[in-house]
């Protein structure tokens, strides 16, 4: 059985981000094994500032698990839980193919000088500063925690209404007059607005998720990071 005849594990913050990360693997003809590591995103908050034995014991189990129900990789969609565990050992560790957002991030960060990214939390925006400034140094974040956006997608709110709630039209005008040249979705919830805020914004919307999927398609490619 090749890898992409074999279930993928789908990793996330919520039940709602996973559902979302599996949905994008069903569209590309793949079989996601859906594993949700909290109940809500406060909860999911709490988890990341776990100490690293605790997060990982908590991910060891979920990813072996996997395994032994014949995933044969993983696909972390939540930049939070990215961003606050080290995947990359766990993936040595236990020998299979992890895929993150901060793989996407990396490449990304040579193809600009300045980015906006709008994300759920702190951990989360430390974690993708991190993956990009460490792929281009020269590289300038102008970067915004923004919560109550995930708590309003999971409550599945219109688009629109949550842009204006949160006030992200006045940020995506700011951050425009500062001379961003693309708004990265650093929340895997995000997407969930992109349609509405393509009406907001003449910046290019990067989402990791596309990119995520080919380098699982493709193991053997190797990281520009």
């Amino acid at each position: 059985m090749s890898m992409q005849d074999k279930p993928v594990a789908v990793l996330a913050g919520t039940p709602v981000d996973t559902e979302m990360g599996a949905e994008i693997l069903r569209r590309h003809a793949l079989e996601p094994w859906s594993c949700p590591v909290s109940r809500f995103p406060l909860e999911q908050a709490a988890f990341q500032v776990k100490s690293r034995e605790e997060k990982h014991a908590v991910l060891r189990g979920i990813l072996r698990d996997a395994m032994e129900k014949g995933c044969g990789s993983a696909f972390i969609y939540c930049n939070s839980l990215s961003g606050s565990a080290d995947f990359p050992a766990l993936s040595k560790e236990l020998g299979l193919r992890i895929v993150t957002p901060m793989d996407a991030y990396g490449l990304y960060a040579g193809r600009y000088s300045r980015l906006a990214v709008i994300g759920y939390n702190g951990q989360a925006l430390a974690g993708i500063d991190t993956a990009m400034v460490r792929a281009n140094p020269k590289l300038v974040l102008m970067p915004a925690g923004t919560p109550t956006v995930t708590f309003d997608i999971e409550e599945g709110l219109d688009p629109d209404a949550i842009i204006h709630r949160n006030h992200i039209d006045a940020l995506l005008r700011y951050v425009e007059d500062c001379g961003c040249e693309a708004l990265v979705l650093g929340c895997t919830h995000f997407p969930y607005l992109a349609g509405a805020l393509e009406s907001y914004t003449r910046l290019p919307l990067l989402d990791p998720a596309e990119e995520m999927v080919r380098l699982l398609l493709r193991p053997e490619e190797e990281k520009a990071w």
